[in-house]
Formats: structure tokens, C-alpha cells, sequence
């Protein structure tokens, strides 16, 4: 499959089990906070429609309230609960057939190696869309975790890119009437996300590869139990 361009009119968000519950539990929690409201800033101004989850809210609670689902208005095109781990539930789905010439979607939240990898894994199986992963939008529980989820999304076919990329190639054209209040966005967040790439980003390097040093020294990788 060609992966297709970008583009605000064939593309929606996915916004993952960003849950209170995770809080204290997720690695960099409040990064992943703050690249899902830039992300959703971006939605609204380009016009993308967002598919919201949250997994077994009874227990986990609902949407983080910091993530301003409410100014999406009409673009939120719905909040599901699910018990699955991968979002493609049957409201989901039902959401992508309503709309057949959407061909890209954009996954941002939590956790990287078991809803956020599991949902990738889903739409590829589909055959129908190309699935974009925001690096610095995506977290779990244990640091080291996330590399090798990216590696595995990476490996099977996903786009890993991150939420500066993402704007810029919706985004496609300086020239745009659009551009204007694009362009305060981008520097309204770029504190944040230079944070979140600081944080996250950068720091799953250095974890990825004292793990490598580490199983390459005999230690190997050691069980440990996810924020789930």
C-alpha cells in the first residue's frame, strides 16, 4: 500500500485511554496530557475528526478532564468504552465505514505496548488505512516498554512520526488561509513540546539502550507488570 498524503479531509485522530486513573502510573503522564491537547488544538482548527476511548471506565475513570474533548464540538465523533484493548470496537469501526474516503488515521495516548500497539494492529489488519503513531503522544507504565512497541508498529507497517511532523503535513501549504492561526499554534505549544520530546523522546533512548547494555551484559530483560 502507497501510503497516502496527509490530508485534514481523508484523516481522523484516535485518542487512546488517556484515564485519570493512569496518572501516577504512566511514565511522563502529563507530556502525553499535553501532546493530546495539541493534538486536539490541531483537529479543531484543521478540521479532523477525533474517535475518543477509554478502557473499563468504572475502574479506570474517564478521559483525563485537562484533555478539552468539549471544543471539538461536532469533530469528536464519539467517546467509547471499551474492555478490548484495541479501540477498534464495533462503534469504531462503524464510525470508519460511515466514512469511506477517510485513508489515514493518527493514534496518540496510552499504553504504547498494549491498546496504543494493539489498535495498530487492528486498523493494519483492515488493509484500508495508513496509521500514523505520534512518538512524543505515547506512553506506559515502564519506560522501556515504548521503544520496543515502536520498533513492533514500526516493523509492521506503521508511520512513527511525531506531533510536530503531523501538523506540518496536514497542514501542506504555507500559502493556506490557514496558516496564520497554524503558525501561532505551533509557537503557542513549542515549550510543551519541546518538553514532551525532551522527556519522553530523549529519554526512551537512553532506557532503550542501558536495556540493550544491559541484556547484552547477561541480565536480560526482567517481567514487570503493566499500568493494565
Amino acid at each position: 500500500m502507497i501510503t497516502p498524503k496527509l490530508d485534514p479531509q481523508t484523516t481522523l485522530f484516535f485518542l487512546c485511554d488517556v484515564q485519570t486513573k493512569f496518572s501516577f502510573a504512566i511514565h511522563e503522564y502529563d507530556q502525553v496530557v499535553a501532546t493530546s491537547n495539541k493534538m486536539i488544538k490541531l483537529a479543531k482548527l484543521l478540521g479532523c475528526g477525533v474517535v475518543c476511548t477509554t478502557q473499563n471506565t468504572r475502574a479506570l475513570g474517564p478521559i483525563d478532564p485537562a484533555i478539552d474533548l468539549q471544543a471539538l464540538g461536532s469533530l469528536l465523533l464519539g467517546n467509547y468504552d471499551k474492555t478490548l484493548f484495541s479501540m477498534l470496537v464495533p462503534e469504531v469501526l462503524a464510525v470508519l465505514e460511515a466514512r469511506p474516503t477517510i485513508n489515514s488515521i493518527v493514534i496518540f495516548g496510552i499504553e504504547s505496548h498494549v491498546c496504543v500497539l494493539q489498535t495498530v494492529l487492528s486498523v493494519l489488519s483492515l488493509r484500508n488505512y495508513a496509521i500514523h503513531v505520534v512518538a512524543d503522544g505515547v506512553s506506559s507504565c515502564n519506560a522501556f516498554e515504548i521503544p520496543i512497541a515502536l520498533d513492533r508498529m514500526r516493523r509492521e507497517g506503521a508511520i512513527i512520526t511525531t506531533s510536530e511532523t503531523a501538523a506540518f503535513q496536514l497542514m501542506g501549504d504555507a500559502g493556506s488561509p490557514m496558516f496564520k492561526a497554524f503558525s501561532r499554534l505551533i509557537k503557542e505549544e513549542r515549550e510543551r513540546t519541546k518538553m514532551a520530546g525532551e522527556l519522553l523522546l530523549q529519554g526512551r533512548q537512553k532506557v532503550a539502550q542501558n536495556l540493550l547494555d544491559s541484556e547484552i551484559g547477561g541480565g536480560g530483560f526482567l517481567g514487570v507488570r503493566s499500568a493494565m
